[in-house]
């Protein structure tokens, strides 16, 4: 829904109707992954995207009927298909769609939904895509860390799917979860789709040089929240980061413990360490490889490498904490210039996250896609 988020709401207080297709399961080489969502509009319009081409034509089609007829519909598009090619899914990955109608009397609660996921706090949304009683297909629970709004039948339903719920946005996991139809824990019948929307990842680049400014606005595409810190306010200016979401002038290991202090750095957070000045460097990754991140790179040369674990050993980090830096940083691409390096820099981040190797796919076998690690 994330993906389409601004022109739904939009659509929803201009008081029209909407189709909403979601993906909720994948399998082997599907191109996108649950949660993603394409809207089609009573006007003929399409935004978003399930299936990044594949499936687009048929999924508008659908959208239209459901639109129509008020009905959601769960449909799978895959090789096991009859008419798989007919509908275009040819990479071989089979991908389970919803499909809803929206609106403001079909989903009420939905404005108090989107200025959640808009103000960037914790919510998730649960829908009963699949059950034997038509009546209780499509009820919804939306689901914050303290409450709840909506009912999906029964007590036992609502229990049962809010626990497991609040589960998986605690780790950002959106998928399917599976109960009898009374909400048993064991049982089938019941299929509930948990979208999460957690605030966007963070991505901390401490140096406020060139390659910053490239880092920064690759990782605001990748849906990073990007912050640029430097101890040197003549450096460290908006100016110079139009795209970062923040310029902070602060020295770095002090601006990251006191981030970590107040729990705003987990596990999804992203650090690049861009100064290569020890006075700098040094003292922030003694912070850094402390704390629970995501990743922590390094920039420099090997030798300036060599030396800055020298000094790190002799500031006491033990080797079990060295051996989670990643420097010098990024992937074995060839870069030269600051938007070169901060793509080798994203696909390591992008490769450790989801367990690639960082070989050309011509060379490799196996499933693309790939679970995390």
């Amino acid at each position: 829904m994330r993906d389409v988020l601004d022109e739904l709401v939009k659509r929803y207080e201009a008081g029209e109707t909407v189709g909403l297709a979601t993906v909720v399961a994948t399998f082997s080489s599907a191109p996108r992954s649950p949660g993603a969502a394409m809207m089609v509009t009573e006007r003929d319009e399409a935004f978003g995207s399930v299936s990044g081409g594949c499936v687009e034509g048929a999924v508008y089609d659908l959208g239209q009927t459901v639109i129509a007829d008020g009905q959601p519909v769960l449909q799978r598009y895959g090789v096991s298909d009859d008419d798989a090619f007919a509908v275009g899914l040819t990479c071989g990955g089979i991908i389970d769609i919803y499909v809803e109608k929206l609106s403001q009397a079909t989903f009420p609660e939905f404005t108090e939904l989107a200025e959640s996921i808009r103000a960037e706090r914790s919510v998730a949304l649960a829908t009963i895509i699949e059950h034997p009683d038509p009546e209780i297909l499509g009820k919804r629970l939306i689901i914050w860390p303290d409450r709840i709004v909506g009912d999906l039948g029964t007590s036992r339903m609502n229990d049962a799917v809010a626990d497991d719920a609040r589960g998986m946005l605690a780790t950002g996991r959106t998928g399917t979860m599976h109960y009898g139809p009374q909400g048993q824990r064991r049982g089938e019948g019941m299929a509930v789709f948990v979208a999460s929307f957690e605030p966007p990842p963070r991505m901390l680049v401490f140096g406020a040089i060139d390659f910053a400014s490239a880092m920064a606005r690759l990782g605001s595409f990748l849906g990073y929240r990007v912050t640029v810190c430097d101890a040197r306010p003549v450096f460290a200016t908006k100016s110079r980061f139009p795209e970062a979401d923040e310029v902070v002038v602060d020295w770095p290991h002090r601006y990251l413990a006191a981030e970590a202090e107040a729990g705003r750095v987990d596990g999804r957070t992203v650090v690049a360490v861009l100064t290569h000045d020890p006075k700098f460097d040094v003292p922030v990754l003694q912070v850094a490889l402390r704390l629970d991140l995501g990743y922590v790179g390094a920039m420099g040369s090997r030798r300036t490498h060599e030396d800055r674990l020298e000094r790190l050993r002799e500031a006491g980090m033990t080797e079990a904490e060295l051996s989670t830096l990643s420097s010098p940083i990024g992937l074995d691409l060839g870069a030269r210039t600051p938007e070169e390096t901060a793509v080798s820099i994203a696909a390591e981040i992008i490769s450790l996250r989801w367990g690639g190797r960082g070989e050309r796919l011509m060379t490799t076998a196996g499933p693309i896609h790939k679970e995390p690690s």
